[in-house]
C-alpha cells in the first residue's frame, strides 16, 4: 500500500533512517512497500536487505523532482526498470535539464502521478496517485471516470511532529532561507506519515477498485537482485580460461625478471596463488590492474602499488607492486583466500600531476558507460550542523560562529539556542550531500546505470550514488587509484637531475635505494626532512631511538608509528626490545620462530595469521578470518565466538596448556584491532628509501622538487632551509631567471613566482611565457611594456628584488615604476615605450638598511631569505649548547636560542602538552617537550625565535629538552618605518609556525603495557 516512502537519503528532505523506516513498516503490518527517494537510488540495496530480514516485499523506485517540484514517481517492475530510471536521472544530472512533466516511454516502470499533475492521457503503465484527503474529489464525475487508473498514494517522509519540524529545518537549509520564510510548497504535508496498514486500507474501504489497482502495481513490481555474483568486468580477454592463460604467462615472465629461472620457492608460490585466483574468479581483476600499470609505465609515470595486494607474488611479478612477499614472509592469505568473501584490494599511487591522466585512460579504455567513482555520503558534522540550523532560526553571524567553534557546554543558554541544539543533535549522522570517494573506481561488466544513477561532480568524473561498502555488498571490487605528493617529489627529482646534471637515475629499480649504505646512515641520524612518510618529528625521533639502519627495521618503524600500535604501548615495547635484546625472553618458541624479526611482538596484521597457524595449527585462511573478526570488520559476536572456539579446539588438539593458550589469545585479541598490514608498511618503506636515496645523493634536485610539490609535513620555508643546509644558494624570484615554480641552476635555487602572495598566477605565467618567446627583459621599462601588470603586483616584484639585474636600488625602481604607470595606458603597450629610448632618471641617493630586504621578504613570503631569522634578533646570544651536542648533556639543564619550526598538541593524563621542533643558529634540528604546568606560565606566542631553558633527556639515543621556561625573543625594529611608527614591530607577527594536534588517548606507561617479557612458567 505504501508506494511513496522517503528515507533520509532524500537529501535535506526525508527524516527517517533507512533501517528505522523498514522497522516502522514491519510494526505497522506492512507486507510490501516502495522506497522512492528523491532523484536517487542511494538506499536501494540496503533497503532490499532490510526488507528481506523483515519479510516485507521491497519495491524499488525513484521520486522525480526538479527544483523540489514533483513530476512523477517511478516503480521498477524488474532490474530493467531500475536501469531505465537510472538512465533518466543520469541524463538529468549530467545535462542539468529539468525532468519532463510526463514520464518518457518506460517499458519496465510503473509511473504514478499526483492528482495535481496528471497528464490528459495516461499510458498503460501510468497511474494516478490519490491521497486519503483527496477522496472527496471522486464526487466529481471527471475524476470518477478515471478511478480505473487510481492507486493509493500515502507518502511517508517523517514519523513524529518533532520530525516534521526537523523536515522543515532541512527544507530551510536546502533553500538557504530562515524557517519563517518557508512556504507550503517548500515542505511536505503534515499527513506524510506511516499508519497501520489496516487503518490506511480502511480509508479506501469505499473504493475497492483503488485498493485492487494498488495491489496490481505491487504484484507487477518484482525486483530480484543477486548479491552474490561479481558485478565487475568479468574478463580482460575473451573468457576466464584465456584470462588465466595470459595471467599465468605474465606471472612466469615476471618471475624470470624478479627471481631468475631457478627459484623453486617463487615458482611454488606462483602456482599456489594462481590456483586461488582462478577459483575465486579474480584473473580479470589482476589483468585489468596490470593493464593500468602497464599504461602508466609506457607513459614514463612512476607508480607505487601498496595495500594488502603487496602480499601477492603475482602482483610483484606483474610489476603492480615492488614488494617481494618471500623476502618479507608475507602471507598471500592476508590478501586473498578461499574463505575470504570480501574483494581483493590494490592501492596504486601516482603523482598528483599524473593521476587525472591515468583516470582518463581507465574511463576511455573500459568505457564511460562501465566506469565510475564510488560515491560517499557526506554527513552533517558538528560545526556545519549548528551553523546551518542556527541560520534557519535566524541567528546572526557572530552567534553562528560561536555555536560552530565552541563545545555545547559553552553555548548561550536561551530557548533559541536550545532549539538549535535539539535539532542539531537529531541531524547527527544524517547525510547532507553526496560526494566522490577519494580513490575507489568501479569497472562494471554491465552498463553501470543498470545498478545506479550517476552524478557528475565538478572534478569531471562520474560517481555512483552509493558508497564503497554498498559496492562491496552488491559484488563490486573497486580499484583504488590514488595520488600523493611523495611520488611527485621523486618523479620531479629524477627529471631535475637529468636536466641539471645530465644523469639518468632509474629510481624504479628499487635495488639501488633499498638498504643502501648512505640511506641507512641518514635513517639512523633522522636526516629525513622531505622524505615520504619518515619526515615528521615523531618519525625522525623513532628512527633515532631505533638507530634504524636496515629496510626491515624501517618497515617495522613504519608500522609501529601508527596511532593504534603506539596507543597500545607496543611502540615503546618494540623500542625497548630492539635496544636491549638480552633483557627479555620470547613468550613461547613459536614467537621466536615466527616473530623474531619484531622481538616477539605482533606488529603486523600478518602476525596474527602466523601465530594462529604455527601455535594453534589454524589454517592460514582461517587465521585471516580470526584477524578480521577481531578487528571488527563487519563480523557479528556469534561469528567471533565461533572463531574463538575453533582457536581453542585447535590448541587443545596440539596439546597446549589451556592457560598458555588463553594468554596467547589475549595477546592476539589486544593486537588484532590496531595492527597494520605489513605489506602496506613495506610499500611505504620502499618509497621512503627512494626519496631518501635522492636526498642523500642529489639533495638540491630533491629539495627543489619537494618545494615545488608542496604537501609535505612542513611549510615551504623549512624545505628552503633544508636546501640551503644541503649546499644550495637561495635566490629571491627574478623576472629573468625564475619560473612559476622554483628552479635550479647548478647550485643556485631561484624561488618561483608562486611563492609571492601578491602576484597572481596569471601574471607569473605570462612573465615566463613572454621571456621564452621574446627573450630576457632589458629593464623595468621593457618589462612594463611587455607584461600587462598593475602597480600593486609590480611593486611586489620590486620589493622582492625581481629587478636586481638592472643594478638599480628598490627605491629608484619604485619611483620609475610610479612615474611610468601614472600615465601609462594599456592600449599604448607595444607602441609608446618601444618608440622611445629608455629614460634615465636622476634620483637622490636614499640610504637603505641591509635588513630592509629581509623585512620585505617576510612581508611577501612570510620568511626571510637574504638572512636567517637569527640575524634579525636584538640579542647576539645564540645559546650555551648547540643541537649537535645535546646527546652529551643527559640530565643537564641547558639554555638554547632557537627558531620554532612546529609544535604538536598531545593529550596526557596531566592535561594537554606540546612537542616542539626547532632549529638552532647552526640550522640543526632538535626537539622539546612542554608539559601542561609549564605551558600555563610560558605559553607559545606564535612563530619566531625563543630563549629556552630545560633539562635534556636522552631516550634511547634521542635527546629531548623538557622545557621549564621559555620566552619569545624580539626582532630589531623594522627599519622601513620611522622610530615612532607602530608598524616597526608588525613584521615579526607574520613569521609562521606549523601547528598540529591529535585527539588520541594518552599513551600507556611502561607498567600498563601488559606484554610479558618472560616465558610463562608451567
Amino acid at each position: 500500500m505504501y508506494l511513496n516512502c522517503h528515507s533520509f537519503h532524500s537529501l535535506r528532505y526525508g527524516t527517517i533512517p533507512l533501517q528505522d523506516l523498514v522497522q516502522q513498516a514491519a510494526a505497522c503490518g506492512v507486507e510490501a512497500m516502495a522506497l522512492t527517494d528523491i532523484n536517487t537510488v542511494t538506499g536501494t540495496y540496503e533497503f532490499i536487505k532490510a526488507c528481506s530480514q523483515a519479510n516485507i516485499k521491497p519495491l524499488i523506485g525513484v521520486e522525480f523532482r526538479s527544483d523540489n517540484k514533483l513530476h512523477f514517481i517511478g516503480l521498477a517492475k524488474n532490474r530493467e526498470g531500475l536501469a531505465e530510471m537510472n538512465r533518466l536521472v543520469t541524463k538529468h544530472n549530467f545535462e542539468g535539464m529539468p525532468f519532463p512533466a510526463q514520464a518518457p516511454g518506460f517499458n519496465n516502470v510503473a509511473v504514478i502521478y499526483a492528482m495535481e499533475d496528471v497528464p490528459d492521457h495516461l499510458k498503460e503503465n501510468e497511474y494516478i496517485g490519490i491521497r486519503p484527503d483527496q477522496l472527496t474529489k471522486l464526487y466529481n464525475q471527471d475524476w470518477k471516470n478515471r478511478i480505473g487508473k487510481m492507486v493509493i498514494l500515502q507518502p511517508v517522509t517523517f514519523r513524529t511532529k518533532k520530525e516534521f519540524n526537523l523536515h522543515r529545518v532541512l527544507r530551510a537549509i536546502d533553500r538557504n532561507i530562515i524557517g519563517s520564510k518557508l512556504s507550503t510548497k517548500d515542505h511536505c504535508r503534515p499527513s506524510e506519515i506511516m499508519i497501520p496498514i489496516q487503518q490506511l486500507a480502511g480509508k479506501f474501504a469505499d473504493y475497492p477498485q483503488i485498493i485492487n489497482n494498488t495491489e496490481t502495481v505491487i504484484n507487477q513490481c518484482n525486483f530480484d537482485f543477486d548479491f552474490k555474483t561479481p558485478k565487475n568486468k568479468k574478463y580482460f580477454t575473451q573468457n576466464s580460461q584465456t584470462d588465466l592463460t595470459l595471467l599465468t604467462r605474465l606471472a612466469y615472465e615476471g618471475m624470470l625478471w624478479r627471481y631468475g629461472d631457478n627459484d623453486s620457492k617463487a615458482k611454488a608460490r606462483i602456482q599456489k596463488e594462481l590456483k586461488v585466483i582462478d577459483e575465486l574468479g579474480f584473473s580479470g581483476y589482476f589483468l585489468i590492474t596490470w593493464d593500468i600499470v602497464r599504461y602508466s609505465i609506457s607513459r614514463g609515470f612512476l607508480h607505487i602499488g601498496r595495500g594488502s595486494g603487496a602480499n601477492s607474488i603475482i602482483a610483484y611479478c606483474l610489476g603492480i607492486t615492488d614488494i617481494c612477499p618471500i623476502e618479507l614472509d608475507l602471507y598471500f592469505e592476508r590478501f586473498l583466500n578461499l574463505n575470504r568473501k570480501t574483494p581483493p584490494d590494490f592501492d596504486i599511487d601516482w603523482s598528483w600531476k599524473e593521476r587525472d591522466i591515468m583516470l582518463r585512460y581507465i574511463f576511455d579504455k573500459y568505457g564511460a558507460d562501465h566506469v565510475a567513482f564510488c560515491g560517499t555520503n557526506v554527513e552533517f558534522k558538528y560545526r556545519s550542523i549548528f551553523r546551518e540550523v542556527g541560520k534557519v532560526f535566524g541567528l546572526p553571524k557572530e552567534e553562528l560562529d560561536a555555536l560552530a567553534k565552541n563545545p555545547m557546554a559553552r553555548h548561550d543558554k536561551n530557548h533559541v539556542v536550545a532549539k538549535v541544539q535539539e535539532y542539531g543533535k537529531m541531524l547527527e549522522k544524517y547525510p547532507n550531500m553526496r560526494s566522490m570517494h577519494s580513490c575507489g573506481i568501479l569497472i562494471s561488466e554491465e552498463p553501470i546505470t543498470n545498478f545506479t544513477a550517476l552524478e557528475m561532480p565538478p572534478k569531471g568524473f562520474p560517481i555512483v550514488q552509493f558508497d564503497m561498502h554498498v559496492a562491496e555488498e552488491i559484488g563490486f571490487d573497486k580499484f583504488d587509484i590514488l595520488s600523493q605528493r611523495g611520488i611527485g617529489h621523486i618523479d620531479d627529482s629524477v627529471k631535475l637531475i637529468k636536466k641539471n646534471q645530465g644523469i639518468d637515475v632509474n629510481i624504479r629499480d628499487t635495488s639501488i635505494s633499498k638498504d643502501e649504505a648512505k640511506c641507512n646512515e641518514f635513517l639512523g641520524r633522522g636526516k629525513t626532512i622531505g622524505c615520504f612518510y619518515i619526515e615528521s618529528p615523531a618519525m625522525r625521533g623513532l628512527l633515532r631511538r631505533l638507530k634504524c639502519d636496515t629496510y626491515k627495521v624501517l618497515v617495522a618503524a613504519s608500522s609501529i608509528i601508527r596511532p593504534g600500535v603506539a596507543q597500545s604501548g607496543m611502540m615503546k615495547e618494540y623500542i625497548f626490545r630492539h635496544n636491549y635484546p638480552d633483557k627479555f625472553e620470547y613468550f613461547h618458541p613459536v614467537f621466536e620462530q615466527q616473530l623474531g624479526e619484531t622481538y616477539g611482538i605482533m606488529v603486523y596484521q600478518e602476525d596474527v595469521i602466523k601465530i594462529a597457524l604455527h601455535y594453534a595449527g589454524v589454517p592460514a585462511s582461517d587465521g585471516d578470518i580470526l584477524r578480521r573478526a577481531m578487528s571488527g570488520k563487519g563480523r557479528s559476536k556469534s561469528a567471533l565466538q565461533k572463531v574463538k572456539d575453533n582457536f581453542f579446539e585447535c590448541c587443545a588438539r596440539k596439546g597446549h596448556p589451556l592457560q598458555l593458550s588463553q594468554e596467547i589469545y589475549r595477546q592476539i585479541e589486544s593486537f588484532a584491532g590496531y595492527s597494520f598490514c605489513k605489506a602496506h608498511s613495506a610499500s611505504y618503506a620502499v618509497e621512503s628509501y627512494q626519496s631518501l636515496y635522492l636526498k642523500a645523493y642529489y639533495p638540491l634536485e630533491f629539495m627543489t622538487a619537494v618545494i615545488n610539490n608542496f604537501g609535505g609535513f612542513y611549510r615551504t620555508e623549512v624545505y628552503i632551509h633544508e636546501a640551503r643546509m644541503s649546499g644550495g644558494i637561495i635566490h629571491n624570484p627574478c623576472v629573468n631567471k625564475s619560473e612559476y615554480q622554483t628552479t635550479l641552476y647548478g647550485k643556485n635555487i631561484y624561488l618561483g613566482f608562486q611563492h609571492l602572495k601578491s602576484v597572481e598566477s596569471r601574471i607569473a605565467e605570462s612573465i615566463v611565457l613572454e621571456r621564452e618567446e621574446n627573450g630576457d627583459f632589458c629593464s623595468l621599462e621593457d618589462f612594463i611594456n611587455r607584461i600587462p601588470i598593475g602597480i600593486e603586483s609590480l611593486q611586489a616584484l620590486i620589493f622582492i628584488g625581481a629587478f636586481r639585474f638592472t643594478g638599480k636600488t628598490k627605491n629608484e625602481l619604485l619611483v620609475i615604476a610610479r612615474m611610468i604607470m601614472v600615465n601609462f595606458r594599456p592600449d599604448n603597450r607595444n607602441l609608446m615605450l618601444l618608440q622611445e629610448p629608455v629614460r634615465e632618471y636622476k634620483l637622490p641617493m636614499l640610504p637603505r638598511s641591509p635588513f630592509e630586504d629581509a623585512f620585505d621578504e617576510i612581508e611577501l613570503l612570510s620568511f626571510p631569505v637574504s638572512v636567517t631569522p637569527f640575524n634579525l634578533l636584538q640579542t647576539s646570544f645564540r645559546g650555551d649548547v648547540m643541537a649537535k651536542d645535546l646527546v652529551k648533556h643527559h640530565k643537564k639543564t641547558v639554555r638554547m636560542l632557537a627558531y620554532l619550526i612546529s609544535r604538536k598538541q598531545v593529550p596526557t593524563k596531566m592535561g594537554d602538552m606540546y612537542f616542539g621542533t626547532w632549529i638552532d643558529s647552526e640550522g640543526e634540528f632538535f626537539d622539546t617537550a612542554h608539559f601542561a604546568d609549564c605551558l600555563q606560565k610560558y605559553p607559545f606566542q606564535g612563530g619566531g625565535c625563543y630563549l629556552l631553558l630545560g633539562q635534556v633527556e636522552v631516550d634511547y639515543h634521542f635527546p629531548t629538552i623538557t622545557i621549564s621556561k621559555m620566552a619569545k625573543m624580539p626582532f630589531i625594529p623594522d627599519p622601513r618605518y620611522s622610530s615612532t611608527d607602530e608598524k616597526r614591530f608588525q613584521a615579526q607577527q607574520q613569521i609562521r609556525e606549523d601547528v598540529s594536534s591529535t585527539q588520541r588517548a594518552p599513551y600507556p606507561q611502561e607498567h600498563e603495557i601488559n606484554l610479558p617479557r618472560f616465558k610463562m612458567s608451567g
